[in-house]
């Protein structure tokens, strides 16, 4: 009782009236946080009768309302941190419960929005196909190769063996590469071979044949370096023969292994189709044994990169290293080899190129028989029908070629097609561009006949046309069988060779004449000089030069010590330099 006879007011602490009141109950340190300071007391709810002021009791209630509030928003956090990490006291976390697969996916409980049979189908899809790309891996790389050119004069000081120019990225075919600003047409392709330290081209390959022949392409294998095979269980063969089309950028490598070789199943390229899986598998950047995925993208692509297109376009990456690798389907069948990107920066864009492997197995197949690819002609100027020109004929667009001109005396014009004729098929098969047709009429066996399809005037009707060979071939042919090989020069510490249509062809350099500078070594006079590989040698000593013989009888009537004057011609124009041995 107090000094007027009331009963007197018990005090509770916070921590004491919440256990009381709300039944919370506060464990060792977490009682003694949750108390708060001593001063902070509450009255007793059964003795609060007697208050003497309304307002005292009313600033009371908010005050026990605002620490009950804080108090339970703390205890449940404790709470929550002591589930999670076990006992505060000990401040030592438990081991990771780490959460473990299920056995049974199918029991997965589904997430909103979501059904859980669904999700596990979709997930089980994408398995399938990864398990797919796995076998296929294995399946396939034992029968891709590294081939590696290594050039015959002093291998070990020169720095390319290819005709690259200074400014290209390692690989790219000379002048084939736009210069990228993020802006403007599409890069230019390029050929994604490899070039290491050591004057050693790389690039990839695949076995066709157990006897130990092998596809790959012409800008890996070209010039008179020595080709190195190695198989992916690390054996090395040392090619005895090698065959090359220039033309479609395919080449063919003879071994001689002491037992059968592992080969991939060749393909039916006519059968791919856009939007189908495909897997590139090569030596990117000397990684062996690499596989990419993607799918095919386009067909029929013709990007000026050889003179016989008709690339398969993938978005599988396809990087400097790539070329002559297999592109395979899910069936593990080749139906491409890799040869070009379109890159702005010299590695993959998503935009490659593959060779269709009918085409590359039908040049194979010539390069064994004959050495060289016989190619038939038809002897017509063609263009595709656009709806300008379908409009202006009153027949539909892209129905089929317009002839715009005949060749004199050519297979054409004995068949009887004229002018403003419209080829619809060719030995029965439909044809709406004009590498379909080349490609159809090339690969026609010399001396076989076959039917064409034409429309004149809004007449169908078909003509026999016989397969003749085109000159061309029977000229390469013949140069084929001189000996013509690239020159070597230790003085000056160059490789020089002779200009031909082809090269001056991939180095835009049509019209030039002159020399072609094949290597130079590092730290020569050549080299010193500025040259590079790619560049042409134009005139020796103001002497204009067309072939490896000038080039020898000016070297011959030149003076060292005076220098030894030439004019070059390189992809930023031609300039004047002397080289001093």
């Amino acid at each position: 009782m107090n000094k007027k006879g009331h009963p007197e007011i018990q005090w509770l602490d916070s921590v004491s009236f919440l256990e009381k009141e709300a039944g919370i109950q506060f464990v060792g340190p977490l009682r003694e946080r949750a108390a708060g300071p001593p001063e902070l007391l509450v009255p007793q709810k059964t003795y609060a009768k007697p208050m003497r002021s309304r307002k005292w009791c009313l600033a009371c209630m908010v005050t026990g309302g605002i620490i009950f509030a804080l108090i339970t928003a703390l205890a449940n956090a404790s709470q929550a941190t002591a589930n999670e990490f076990g006992n505060v006291e000990n401040n030592s976390p438990k081991r990771v419960a780490w959460v473990a697969p299920e056995k049974n996916n199918t029991a997965n409980k589904a997430t909103a929005g979501g059904n859980a049979a669904n999700e596990q189908a979709a997930i089980n899809a994408a398995k399938s196909l990864s398990q797919v790309f796995r076998l296929v891996s294995q399946r396939v790389l034992p029968t891709v190769v590294a081939v590696e050119n290594k050039m015959s004069m002093d291998k070990r000081s020169f720095v390319m063996p290819s005709s690259a120019p200074a400014n290209s990225t390692p690989g790219d075919i000379p002048g084939q590469t736009f210069s990228g600003n993020g802006v403007g047409p599409l890069p230019a392709p390029s050929a994604p071979g490899w070039n290491m330290p050591g004057g050693m081209g790389v690039g990839s390959g695949v076995i066709i044949d157990p006897a130990g022949l092998i596809l790959t392409n012409n800008h890996v294998v070209r010039g008179d370096g020595e080709i190195t095979i190695r198989l992916q269980d690390g054996r090395e063969f040392i090619a005895n023969k090698v065959f090359t089309d220039p033309k479609t950028d395919i080449a063919l490598v003879k071994v001689s292994p002491n037992k059968p070789l592992p080969a991939a199943i060749i393909g039916d390229s006519d059968q791919a189709q856009v939007g189908d899986w495909v897997l590139a598998l090569g030596q990117p950047f000397g990684l062996e044994s690499t596989v990419t995925a993607g799918i095919i993208s386009a067909k029929s692509r013709a990007m000026g990169i050889t003179d016989r297109e008709d690339f398969i376009q993938t978005d599988a990456a396809i990087n400097p290293g790539n070329s002559g690798g297999p592109l395979v389907n899910l069936d593990g069948h080749v139906v491409g080899i890799n040869t070009a990107i379109s890159s702005r920066g010299g590695g993959n864009d998503g935009v490659g190129f593959a060779v269709p492997v009918n085409l590359a197995k039908w040049v194979a197949d010539e390069l064994i028989d004959d050495g060289v690819v016989q190619r038939a002609y038809l002897g017509v100027g063609i263009q595709s029908i656009n709806q300008q020109v379908a409009d202006r004929l009153n027949i539909e667009p892209r129905c089929g070629l317009l002839i715009t001109n005949i060749v004199e005396g050519s297979p054409a014009e004995i068949a009887g097609m004229r002018e403003g004729d419209v080829v619809l098929e060719f030995a029965n098969q439909v044809v709406r561009s004009p590498s379909k047709l080349q490609t159809l009429v090339e690969r026609s066996k010399i001396g076989s006949r076959h039917s064409v399809k034409l429309m004149r005037r809004g007449q169908t009707f078909e003509v026999s046309f016989l397969a003749d060979q085109n000159q061309d071939a029977v000229a390469e042919k013949a140069a084929s069988e001189e000996v013509n090989s690239p020159v070597a020069y230790e003085q000056l510490g160059m490789v020089i060779d002779n200009l031909n249509a082809g090269v001056a062809n991939e180095l835009r350099a049509t019209g030039v004449r002159g020399v072609v500078i094949m290597g130079v070594r590092g730290g020569s006079s050549a080299d010193r000089a500025g040259l590079k590989p790619g560049m042409i040698i134009q005139q020796v000593n103001r002497i204009p030069i067309t072939s490896k013989e000038d080039f020898q009888q000016q070297l011959m009537k030149s003076d060292p010590r005076s220098g030894i004057g030439m004019l070059i011609y390189s992809s930023s124009g031609s300039g004047y330099t002397v080289l001093r041995p």
